[in-house]
């Protein structure tokens, strides 16, 4: 995308952002505690039937650690609406493929294995991105990020993917990145290391569960912090 056209759309991301004011935020809430997988069920297709596989998740050392194979979900059993997520992630060798679900509902929706959601990102180099999984969100400069229009859809096939505005805002491999995902009411707002990259309208959820990927690449985690948006609800 041009630099120019780049620029008008993070000035419309901006405006989109700040539109009406923030409602004050509840306490804190620890979705991983640290030591075991407490409040969190798994959802792994290898696994179907009983079979005896390698984990996909497991804690080490105070970090949740999503192992890449098998590949499938990690689902928080409740769900949640109006909120602010604060995530740090790092890649611990060779960078690969992680996400961050929200909205999570109909599981296996996409390929018999991906949770109908809406991703946030966290493959490297493109932080930021959405993913349409059975849900659907609009944001500026559509066709420029997710390609000719008549081609989007959120099934198998489509134009899922939407492309975030800025490169560069990760930090180097081994480094510990923070990702801010905000979900308030039909809008959900996202922030790699403290810049805006991501906004989107329009959802066609505003709540569900949320999920962390085991997608081929090993990613440590060490906060998943849920923070609720008081006067929401």
């Amino acid at each position: 995308m041009a630099a120019k056209s780049r620029s008008l759309v993070l000035t419309s991301l901006l405006l989109i952002a700040a539109c009406g004011s923030a409602p004050a935020p509840g306490a804190p809430i620890n979705l991983f505690n640290g030591h075991d997988l407490t409040g969190w069920h798994l959802d792994i297709p290898a696994a179907d039937g009983g079979k005896q596989v390698e984990p996909s998740f497991v804690v080490e050392n105070g970090l949740l650690i999503s192992c890449g194979t098998p590949e499938g979900h990690l689902i928080t059993d409740a769900s949640y609406r109006d909120y602010r997520l604060t995530v740090e992630w790092r890649w611990p060798g060779e960078p690969g493929n992680c996400g961050v679900l929200v909205h999570c509902s109909t599981p296996r929706r996409l390929y018999k294995e991906y949770p109908q959601s809406i991703e946030c990102q966290m493959l490297a180099d493109n932080a930021g991105d959405f993913w349409c999984i059975g849900e659907d969100i609009t944001v500026p400069d559509m066709e420029a990020r997710r390609g000719p229009k008549d081609k989007w859809g959120v099934d198998e096939g489509k134009k899922r993917r939407i492309l975030n505005l800025t490169d560069g805002s990760e930090k180097p491999v081994g480094e510990w990145n923070e990702m801010v995902i905000e979900c308030k009411g039909r809008q959900i707002t996202i922030w790699v290391n403290g810049e805006l990259v991501n906004v989107g309208t329009d959802c066609t959820a505003d709540r569900g569960r949320i999920a962390i990927q085991a997608e081929g690449a090993r990613c440590e985690l060490r906060k998943l912090e849920l923070v609720q948006l008081a006067g929401m609800q």
